[in-house]
């Protein structure tokens, strides 16, 4: 199964002037959720102009392709999974069919993907992917024949599928979001003068100097067309709300609110948490970068212990928690780290962490800090143990590659060489408000949507 913890954006411009530009800063700023590829469709009405490829924005995207995306209308996607051919699953992805054109990015993965594309299948459909967006699409064209308008059809649509998903739909003149009953994936709407955006997360607001409006609802449909904007909320409220937990954990940029919170706010006080559950006595505090700043922050507050900068970071090497293989992550982690011997020699440090995975990253960077000169690595982990894999598009692998299902807590001690090793407990998303409306389901193994944990 392909993995889609991607960044959508779309915009409308009722002004009719061209909005690749504002969709490429957007890209930029969601880089962090996918490095694998990235695209941007534009649309004037006539045609449409796509650019997309392999690679980073900055790689994709340059100044003569740029000005080629034409249009008032428009789409963008990055991504980080693909099962490795040709441009499968690289987004947004364009058809042409009877209505006309569509064109479609999505975040998320559909957990009846199987059974959909089969019964598309002996319908006579041809796929060119294992994307879950691109039977998303041919379900959408399908509809499409059969409702009055290309809202109608994404509704139909979205009403048969299972898992989690915020897509964004641009249809010749028209342009549509949905995010699913339960919300998983965060999805935002923005405006900056005449011209509306959506995005996965409020920061790619921010560096386009847009307004963050509102966030999509989970369940509801937003439609923008030359009559304005459009709120579709009649599947609002009708399940329980499960926002990715882990998107303030680790996904998301601190300076973007999700659902109405901050992210950076929330890392703050889940630092504080974890130093109440898991103290240590030490000289220093440092946290890993990026994620792992803010939570060793809070630490630091709440503990009195002075934090620094422990680590560099070479930005210029992606992130190690979605790479392929434990050998390239160990690769990855020694080229994008370094530590820094001047504030850490002869110390007692808390490492600071947002999770472990599989524990070779872990054990990598507590091997870079003592080779630094530390007496002690007390390693602090700002989340609870992984136990359940992600059915909904969070790229963690199957519970036989968790360390907590294959190891004590003391023996991921041992296996990391840390001299103590404290997590943040479950019961501490609820004192910081990300309790009753997140999905916890990798650490407790409780589905919001019933999904079977046996198959996680």
């Amino acid at each position: 199964m392909i993995h889609e913890e991607c960044g959508v954006m779309g915009a409308y411009d009722f002004d009719g002037g061209d909005v690749a530009i504002d969709l490429y800063h957007g890209l930029y700023t969601l880089q962090h959720r996918g490095q694998e590829s990235c695209g941007i469709v534009t649309n004037d009405y006539v045609k449409l102009y796509t650019v997309k490829g392999k690679g980073l924005v900055n790689e994709v995207f340059n100044k003569d392709n740029l000005p080629t995306l034409k249009g008032k209308i428009g789409v963008g996607h990055v991504l980080y999974g693909y099962t490795g051919e040709e441009n499968d699953g690289v987004q947004p992805i364009v058809s042409r069919y009877c209505k006309g054109t569509m064109t479609i990015a999505m975040n998320g993965t559909i957990t009846n993907y199987d059974e959909l594309r089969s019964e598309l299948e002996h319908r006579g459909a041809i796929f060119q992917s294992s994307s879950h967006a691109e039977m998303v699409m041919n379900m959408i064209a399908v509809a499409r024949t059969q409702t009055p308008s290309a809202e109608a059809a994404v509704m139909t649509t979205v009403k048969r599928l299972k898992g989690a998903f915020s897509i964004v739909v641009m249809s010749p003149k028209k342009l549509i979001a949905v995010r699913d009953p339960y919300g998983f994936k965060p999805l935002s709407l923005g405006k900056r003068g005449n011209t509306y955006y959506f995005a996965s997360e409020t920061a790619a607001f921010d560096v386009i100097h847009a307004q963050t409006i509102c966030d999509v609802k989970p369940g509801e449909l937003i439609k923008i067309d030359d009559n304005g904007v459009t709120h579709y909320t009649d599947d609002v409220d009708k399940v329980k709300p499960a926002q990715c937990v882990f998107e303030f954990v680790y996904f998301a940029r601190p300076d973007s609110y999700i659902d109405g919170k901050s992210v950076y706010q929330a890392r703050i006080d889940i630092g504080r948490e974890l130093y109440k559950a898991a103290p240590a006595k030490a000289d220093i505090v440092i946290g890993v970068p990026s994620s792992g700043l803010h939570f060793a922050l809070g630490y630091s507050y709440e503990s009195g212990i002075r934090y620094v900068d422990g680590l560099m970071k070479n930005s210029y090497v992606g992130r190690t928690f979605i790479k392929g293989t434990d050998e390239i992550r160990r690769e990855a982690v020694s080229i994008k780290l370094n530590a820094l011997r001047g504030a850490i020699e002869g110390k007692s440090v808390v490492l600071v962490d947002d999770s472990i995975v599989r524990g070779t990253t872990c054990a990598n960077l507590i091997r870079l800090v003592k080779d630094a000169g530390a007496k002690e690595v007390h390693m602090r982990i700002a989340s609870p143990p992984f136990v359940y894999s992600c059915p909904y598009g969070s790229d963690i692998p199957e519970r036989k590659m968790l360390a907590a299902v294959r190891m004590s807590i003391e023996e991921i001690r041992k296996s990391i060489d840390a001299d103590s090793l404290g997590y943040l407990p479950i019961e501490a998303f609820e004192r910081v408000g990300l309790g009753g409306r997140y999905c916890e389901a990798c650490f407790t193994g409780k589905y919001p949507d019933g999904h079977d944990m046996e198959k996680c």
